[in-house]
């Protein structure tokens, strides 16, 4: 299809009455089209895409931690669970006839919750029975020891992420007062496991963060909900101050006959000490899913995305190689490559598309690279490719939740491939936060997104998996 110059001045036209009213569903959709005049549109170039089970990640200084339990009618069962350690706050004794009152671990929310929040959900903590700060490997697959048959608490209720609460202080030597505290859930501990365990230690292991760990390895939290629910994704927030073990206990005060009231909080960071999320997927109740995976050759009618570590799609363009002898020319300019990807026309009222996709692929010796357009330079790190967008919002992925599509800006990337220059190791598809591009599927967001198959010849409009390469031939 050819471009005039009247077409596109209409357009643009059209683009600056409306540029007002520009939204998330413009980004990755190039504005500027006074590339395109005189191009030729192709839209017909193979694309094939196969759902791929996506690897491991570390999930050890994450910005946010997933707790929960999604029963997903299309992608099978997902739960996340979080162990972590705990670190003293360097005191030296809890004092003398130590009578504990109350424990309360506390874990402040991210923003972020993926599923049904009108659900009730059950935490609950156990301890952990390894030193988490010995060990190297943080894997999202890691199943971390704990000692089942001791239930220290439990949550039973909704999840509110976005919820002030309003809570007692207690401050020595004066009376209790409330004070505003955000959005968090407060899971009371067993007391008598805290005295034992923590309160009665000597001051060589309250005093210092290893010798405490060794001590008291830790603690570990897992979620569930009712068989039938659609379940949800909570994320936590360990990278401050807030999320901590806050112990309240009476002990004899500095005057003879007399019992001070006191607290002691002990920090739950991500600085000070591990904190790692387990995620697992079961696709034995999600047998289309089951299909692509035992036939991992085949083209199917739609594709998957699941994330944290759940599934990602291979996508490759066989024929790029040889598009310019089938184009019957020498020589090609590239003027614009767009990838793009439709989704279904099923809505799920709770599992909504992923807002964002992350594109990459592979190098020769099989390592995660971003493509051509999305290599920018980072000073200190990478000199970048010479056809980088410059932005990652140029360079696409968002969800158009109006056309319930993505598009990519690919232009360099195609034309590498075309001219060789490229060779493709392996381009995959993953779901990614919205704030945060991702090469690696970290468990910091828990969307996912059906995606419709790549289509020859398909007819005008219909929705489908394709490559939009606007080109001008070159004598």
């Amino acid at each position: 299809m050819k471009f005039t110059k009247q077409d596109l001045l209409t357009m643009l036209i059209g683009l600056f009455l409306f540029s007002s009213c520009k939204d998330a569903n413009t980004i990755g959709l190039d504005t500027d089209d006074d590339a395109l005049i005189g191009s030729t549109l192709y839209d017909q170039a193979e694309v094939t895409s196969r759902t791929e089970i996506d690897a491991p990640v570390t999930t050890v200084s994450l910005t946010r931690h997933p707790l929960g339990e999604l029963n997903d009618p299309v992608l099978g069962n997902t739960k996340a669970s979080i162990a972590m350690t705990v670190n003293t706050p360097g005191m030296t004794s809890f004092g003398t006839n130590v009578e504990i009152d109350s424990a309360v671990l506390v874990l402040p929310y991210s923003s972020q919750f993926y599923g049904d929040s009108t659900q009730v959900y059950s935490l609950n903590v156990r301890p952990l029975t390894v030193d988490m700060t010995t060990k190297k490997s943080f894997l999202s697959n890691i199943q971390w020891p704990v000692d089942g048959n001791t239930l220290l608490g439990s949550y039973n209720g909704r999840v509110r992420p976005t919820t002030r609460l309003t809570i007692d202080s207690i401050i020595t030597g004066k009376a209790d007062t409330l004070r505003t505290v955000a959005p968090q859930i407060r899971i009371q501990l067993t007391k008598a496991f805290i005295k034992q365990r923590i309160a009665d230690l000597d001051s060589a292991k309250l005093t210092n963060n290893v010798r405490f760990a060794d001590s008291f390895k830790g603690l570990h939290i897992s979620a569930n909900v009712a068989g039938s629910s659609r379940g949800g994704m909570m994320f936590f927030n360990f990278t401050g101050s807030a999320a901590n073990l806050e112990i309240y206990y009476k002990k004899d005060g500095t005057t003879s006959g007399t019992r001070d009231t006191v607290s002691s909080i002990f920090p739950i960071n991500t600085t000070s000490g591990p904190v790692a999320a387990t995620v697992s997927h079961d696709y034995s109740n999600a047998p289309a899913v089951q299909e692509q995976l035992d036939n991992p050759t085949q083209q199917y009618a739609v594709t998957y995305l699941q994330s944290m570590s759940g599934l990602r799609n291979r996508i490759a363009f066989p024929d790029l190689a040889k598009l310019k002898e089938k184009l019957g020319v020498n020589k090609l300019g590239i003027n614009k490559a767009e990838l793009v990807i439709d989704l279904t026309a099923d809505a799920d009222t709770y599992f909504l598309p992923a807002q964002r996709l992350s594109l990459y692929r592979y190098d020769i010796a099989g390592q995660r690279k971003n493509v051509p357009d999305n290599d920018n330079f980072v000073s200190g790190v990478t000199n970048g490719d010479p056809g980088a967008l410059g932005s990652e919002v140029l360079f696409g992925g968002y969800f158009d939740s109006v056309n319930r599509r993505y598009i990519f800006n690919i232009s360099s990337y195609v034309k590498y491939l075309i001219n060789g220059t490229t060779q493709d190791y392996g381009t995959y598809l993953s779901v990614t936060p919205s704030t945060e591009f991702n090469l690696f599927p970290f468990s910091t967001t828990a969307y996912r997104s059906i995606l419709l198959q790549p289509k020859n010849n398909a007819a005008a409009g219909e929705k489908r998996m394709k490559l939009n390469i606007y080109y001008t031939k070159v004598n």
